[in-house]
């Protein structure tokens, strides 16, 4: 008994060897090619690989998150700002090329922290059409997140507005152009370049905050510097008005804060971080 078990289960063994033997592996999945987290998340992959645009915001959530809170939270803390905050600006200078970001969670605003801009196309002034690469200029929303885009991450505004539609209109300009976005990489053809950690960070902060509470201010230069003017021949001669909303808006966020020689932005003075 003893030798015809062994003979079956040298038979068995011999087949199974050769099914392994012969067996060919599937061609490879090409998975999503969003870059996954850095080594300090290795935990946080997602369980199910995805393929490209099958991600969600929670997926996004699940891999930047937490490593994006970490980094984001000693801002929060020296500003005396509960994170997440309950509302958040994102003011974006053009000539200087930075966005500043200020938030609150009860009473002012208060200045968070600022990041370079690594690609605005255009130059001062507001975008008028469809294929003129101009970054527009304006108060803006955030209408969508979205988890797939072709530059890492991006956040889609809702330009054109109201303003902007009122305008075009009335000059006749019918398509003034749509599909504006804060994304990854640093390549711009009328939208804010941020690199892949800065979006990771601007993300991860509006899926916690709510898109509906963040607002996007988007000036040609810093009005806290000099007084904003229409600088360029054969803008609209609707731009001051423009500027005049901007300047409100940015002087609405307190305490007041200048860029300093190295060009990023400080806060005035300690006593005004109440």
């Amino acid at each position: 008994m003893k030798s015809s078990a062994k003979i079956v289960s040298l038979i068995a063994l011999i087949a199974l060897l050769a099914a392994c033997a012969s067996h060919k592996p599937q061609d490879s999945i090409k998975i999503s090619a969003k870059p996954k987290p850095r080594a300090s998340q290795a935990m946080n992959f997602p369980s199910t690989p995805k393929l490209p645009g099958q991600w969600t915001v929670e997926d996004v959530m699940e891999d930047f998150g937490a490593y994006a809170g970490r980094k984001m939270r000693p801002y929060f803390a020296k500003a005396k700002v509960a994170y997440p905050p309950r509302e958040v600006v994102l003011l974006a200078l053009k000539e200087e090329k930075k966005l500043e970001v200020w938030a609150r969670a009860d009473g002012e605003f208060r200045f968070i922290r600022d990041y370079d801009i690594q690609a605005a196309s255009g130059g001062a002034g507001p975008k008028l059409r469809q294929g003129d690469r101009q970054v527009p200029e304006g108060i803006y929303r955030i209408v969508s997140l979205n988890p797939n885009s072709h530059y890492h991450l991006s956040m889609k505004l809702n330009y054109p507005n109201e303003f902007d539609l009122f305008h075009a209109g009335q000059e006749g300009r019918y398509d003034p152009g749509s599909d504006i976005f804060i994304h990854g990489k640093a390549a711009s053809i009328g939208c804010l370049a941020m690199g892949d950690e800065t979006i990771e960070e601007l993300f991860v902060l509006a899926a916690q905050v709510g898109k509906e509470n963040v607002k996007v201010v988007i000036a040609p230069r810093d009005p806290r510097q000099l007084p904003l003017q229409p600088a360029e021949d054969g803008l609209p001669a609707w731009t001051p008005e423009l500027y005049g909303m901007i300047a409100s808006e940015v002087r609405a966020l307190s305490p007041p804060v200048s860029l300093s020689n190295n060009g990023h932005s400080s806060q005035a003075r300690p006593s005004e971080n109440r």
